[in-house]
């Protein structure tokens, strides 16, 4: 004589064939890792939790531009080369060798400053600067040569600077320096009228304003939290919102604090993980039970 089968034998049948080989954890890309054709890789991440603590929301993805945020703006990252651990943005309000524009101040939090300065090859140019101008007296130390480069070469060959030359009869006084000046001193301070920066500077020997590489470069450094560890399991390196605790992002269910669990899932490209044999003889093994039972 058969008996039906009851809720609770197919309830526990399941749960022992899960209990000897678990289903396979598919974790999804919870951190979007592209923003208009730049890749946004560890230490830096889009959403809130994702790359590292220190560079918490430093960026934002807008329709069309990647910004980089500091208490000064945004500004717009032109690239990042994660080989050199060096970011490269455009102040869209700085004047250059082509255009005019109204004195704006560059200023980074002392966390920015501390994890990811403008590098040494960066020169900040302060221009059209007065004679009484701090960096041109007390603080005329702070100035520097820049490969061989003067004023003259700014206020004569740049459409866009030539006014100040015009307005004097003379080349005003300029600075090239970097960027703690500007940090400590304010272009009002500075009492200088406008400001461009340059990078790549040590290439720039022989070369006119008008080739100049007018930016800012930045040199981050990369926390060493066992991120390797946990991309290697098959995760993706953040960090609680909450707690600030590093996290290792796992799927949309479930977060470990260093690394993925063995059997962890990950789509695009990461280590995947299939039943194993033995587990689909189990499964078809109990299916025919099953059957058996259900006749």
């Amino acid at each position: 004589m058969q008996f039906p089968p009851t809720p609770l034998l197919i309830f526990n049948l399941l749960i022992l064939t899960l209990h000897l080989n678990p289903l396979p954890i598919l974790s999804l890309s919870l951190c979007r890792n592209l923003c208009n054709g730049i890749t946004v890789n560890y230490p830096f991440g889009l959403d809130d939790g994702c790359g590292a603590l220190q560079y918490r929301k430093m960026l934002n993805c807008s329709a069309t531009d990647l910004f980089f945020q500091t208490p000064s703006g945004n500004y717009k990252v032109q690239s990042i080369d994660y080989d050199k651990n060096t970011m490269t943005i455009y102040d869209p309000a700085m004047s250059t060798c082509s255009i005019l524009q109204p004195h704006h101040d560059f200023l980074m939090t002392d966390i920015q400053y501390a994890i990811i300065p403008p590098s040494p090859d960066t020169v900040f140019v302060l221009l059209n600067c007065s004679i009484d101008s701090p960096v041109l007296n007390h603080y005329r130390s702070l100035c520097f040569n820049f490969s061989g480069h003067s004023c003259d070469e700014l206020y004569s060959p740049c459409n866009a600077f030539r006014v100040f030359h015009l307005f004097s009869n003379s080349s005003p006084p300029c600075c090239f320096t970097g960027y703690n000046t500007v940090k400590f001193m304010s272009m009002n301070i500075l009492d200088c009228s406008h400001y461009t920066s340059v990078y790549n500077t040590d290439s720039l020997k022989g070369i006119g304003p008008l080739d100049w590489t007018y930016g800012i470069k930045l040199s981050f450094s990369v926390p060493d939290t066992g991120c390797e560890r946990c991309v290697k399991s098959g995760g993706t390196c953040g960090f609680d919102t909450e707690t600030e605790g590093m996290l290792c992002l796992c799927s949309s269910y479930m977060n470990s604090t260093r690394e993925c669990a063995a059997g962890s899932f990950t789509v695009g490209g990461a280590p995947s993980h299939t039943p194993s044999t033995s587990f689909q003889t189990l499964v078809l093994a109990l299916g025919a039970l099953l059957s058996m039972i259900l006749l």
